[in-house]
C-alpha cells in the first residue's frame, strides 16, 4: 500500500482524521508540558526583585483599572531596535509578582518596562493630568482626577494577604504594616520611613504628586511607574555579555 493510499484513510473518514489530530496534539502537548513537572521553577531568580510596596501595588491597580495596559506594553523583546530604544530586554523575573502580568504587543504609546527614574515625578504628574502639555500630538486621555482621589487603604492588608496566596512572598510583618507603609512611602517626613525601607529594599519615600497630606491615586500611580525597571542592575548583565 502506497503512502497516498494510506493517507486516503484520513481524507475519507472524518472520525479517523479527528482521532489522528487529537493524537498528534496530545503528543505535542506532552512534549511541552512534561518537562515543567521536573523543574522547581521556570523563572530564573534575579537579585533585586522584590514584591511591590503597598503604594506601588495600589498604583498598579490604578494602572490596570484605567486601561493603561491597552496602549502600553511592558515587554522589551530581545531585538536590536527594541533594546536600543527601550533598554535591556525584559526578564521573566521582573513580572514574577504580577497578577496579571503586563506583557503584550499593543503599543499606541511607548513600552514602559524601563520608564522608572527616566523622568521626574513632576513630569509624570503633568503628563497624567494633561498629556498634550508634554507631547502636543498625544492621543492619551488626561487623568486629573487621580490627584484629587485619596487612596482607599481599608483593604490594603487583605490585598497583600491575597497576593501571598498566589505566591507573592509578603511576610506577616509586611501585611501587618501595609497601611503604615503605604502612608510612609508618600511622606518622607513620616517616622515610619526607616522601617518601611527595611521591609522594601530600594523603595523610595517622597511626595510623588508634589502635595503633602493623605496619599492620592496620583501618588500611587507615579510611585508604580517610577519603580518599573529599577530593581535589577542591568550593568551586571551587560558586563557578562561583553566578557563572552
Amino acid at each position: 500500500m502506497s503512502f497516498w493510499t494510506r493517507h486516503q484513510i484520513f481524507e475519507k473518514n472524518s472520525i479517523v482524521l479527528i482521532a489522528g489530530i487529537l493524537v498528534v496534539v496530545a503528543i505535542g502537548g506532552l512534549v511541552e508540558i512534561t518537562p515543567l513537572f521536573y523543574l522547581k521553577s521556570t523563572i530564573e531568580k534575579v537579585d533585586g526583585i522584590r514584591p511591590y510596596t503597598p503604594l506601588e501595588l495600589t498604583g498598579r491597580n490604578v494602572y490596570v483599572r484605567e486601561g493603561c495596559y491597552l496602549c502600553h506594553s511592558q515587554m522589551i523583546r530581545p531585538l536590536r531596535d527594541e533594546v536600543e530604544r527601550y533598554g535591556h530586554f525584559s526578564l521573566a523575573a521582573e513580572s514574577m509578582y504580577d497578577h496579571p502580568f503586563q506583557w503584550g504587543s499593543k503599543r499606541t504609546g511607548p513600552d514602559l518596562a524601563r520608564v522608572g527614574a527616566k523622568y521626574s515625578d513632576e513630569w509624570h504628574v503633568t503628563h497624567l493630568v494633561n498629556p498634550r502639555a508634554i507631547v502636543p500630538q498625544s492621543v492619551m486621555p488626561g487623568y486629573p482626577f487621580l490627584a484629587e482621589t485619596e487612596v482607599d487603604v481599608a483593604g490594603m492588608a487583605d490585598h497583600l494577604r491575597t497576593n501571598r496566596l498566589v505566591g507573592v512572598p509578603y511576610s506577616d510583618d509586611q501585611i501587618a504594616n501595609a497601611v503604615a507603609d503605604l502612608k510612609a512611602q508618600a511622606d518622607p517626613d513620616n517616622p515610619g520611613v526607616e522601617a518601611f525601607t527595611k521591609r522594601y529594599p530600594k523603595a523610595v519615600a517622597r511626595n510623588f504628586d508634589g502635595k503633602a497630606g493623605i496619599p492620592t491615586e496620583m501618588d500611587a500611580l507615579v510611585a508604580y511607574l517610577q519603580m518599573l525597571g529599577t530593581l535589577v542592575d542591568f550593568k551586571l548583565y551587560n558586563e557578562k555579555a561583553n566578557l563572552r
